[in-house]
């Protein structure tokens, strides 16, 4: 299987350490994060790499050509700009494509002890997507039945819910899940994002699909895993792998 790694964002979070590096190039512990998570995904068995880069995309080019980590790595370059998710897996098509059909998405800022082999076999082949979510309290959750197909999106925050395309749509009736920025995904998608504009996010698009019942959830149960968004979660991160949690 080949796996997307979303390494083009800017790491505004990440300022002032982002000012001058990519965030896939801030190291913990000694080791930048693409690193991590590119071994981490090859030792679980995964055999090929696409990295979309844009901020610091020549740094992240040449860390690449300057590594061997025994698997092929392509890049797919966004010049102008970000396209956020939804965009990222779309221009990268043409790199995705496999003798599978299914390919996987890991955000470059995930530190976490997933079980990928556990996750892989958890896959519904049959799904346009198979997302992987935790039960950890946040602020924004993705809403599933009961046979974990996603129904909507929620801010509790702020109360706002989104299920456009399912009429009399309750989210009292779902089951809240955070999503984990890991998720395995169909070659079907790529038809079906044809007509979406360049820039745009992925939840959005799972969103337009999920009134067909095709995007499902698993729940990593104890799963550990630090979203580094900030300073304090680098720390945090470091401070993890260093004491031999990850």
């Amino acid at each position: 299987m080949k796996a997307l790694i979303f390494a083009a964002g800017l790491g505004t979070r990440l300022r002032p350490i982002t000012d001058t590096i990519p965030k896939a190039l801030v190291p913990v512990a000694d080791v930048p994060m693409l690193s991590r998570v590119l071994c981490k995904l090859r030792d679980a068995g995964i055999g090929s790499f696409v990295v979309n880069v844009h901020h610091f995309a020549d740094q992240i080019e040449k860390y690449l050509s300057d590594h061997d980590f025994g698997v092929p790595v392509a890049v797919s370059r966004e010049p102008d700009g970000p396209l956020e998710t939804g965009g990222g897996i779309k221009r990268a098509a043409p790199l995705l494509t496999s003798p599978e059909g299914r390919f996987l998405v890991h955000n470059v800022d995930i530190l976490s002890d997933l079980d990928l082999p556990s996750f892989l076999r958890q896959d519904d082949p049959e799904s346009l997507a198979t997302l992987l979510l935790t039960d950890a309290p946040a602020d924004r959750y993705l809403l599933f039945d009961e046979g974990m197909r996603l129904r909507g999106w929620t801010n509790v925050r702020t109360g706002e819910v989104k299920s456009p395309f399912l009429p009399d749509f309750d989210p009292a009736d779902c089951r809240r899940y955070s999503f984990c920025g890991i998720h395995i995904v169909s070659e079907a998608v790529f038809e079906k994002m044809a007509g979406w504009p360049d820039r745009f996010s992925i939840i959005d698009f799972y969103l337009k699909e999920c009134a067909a019942g095709s995007i499902r959830g698993v729940v990593a149960q104890d799963l550990h895993l630090i979203d580094i968004g900030s300073p304090e979660k680098l720390a945090e991160a470091d401070r993890a792998v260093r004491d031999g949690a990850f």
